[in-house]
């Protein structure tokens, strides 16, 4: 298992049952790939430092967790067809 982080932007226009829904389908995904969640942070809606695809803010999450190498293809293939997802990025912590 190894550490990895992500963290998502989900469009500003969705109501908050639809950002926890979406929230918790990405947690879903981590766990029922063999995943384990460390730390959930929701940052809430933030102004973005530009605008992406004419959206200049959006609901910030971060999600510490640790898992096999395979598990951050299927997220990735997960947010990106996933609408409500403006950006996202997975990272693998090294120490």
């Amino acid at each position: 298992m190894r550490k990895y982080e992500t963290i998502f932007i989900l469009h500003p226009s969705l109501d908050e049952e639809a950002v926890k829904a979406n929230v918790e389908k990405f947690k879903g995904v981590i766990e029922n790939g063999g995943g384990v969640i460390e730390n959930v942070d929701f940052w809430g809606k933030r102004k973005l430092a530009y605008e992406i695809n004419k959206v200049g803010e959006g609901y910030y999450t971060l999600v510490h967790f640790d898992a096999n190498p395979e598990l951050p293809k299927e997220l990735d293939r997960v947010f990106r067809i996933s609408d409500a997802v403006v950006r996202h990025i997975i990272v693998k912590n090294e120490k």
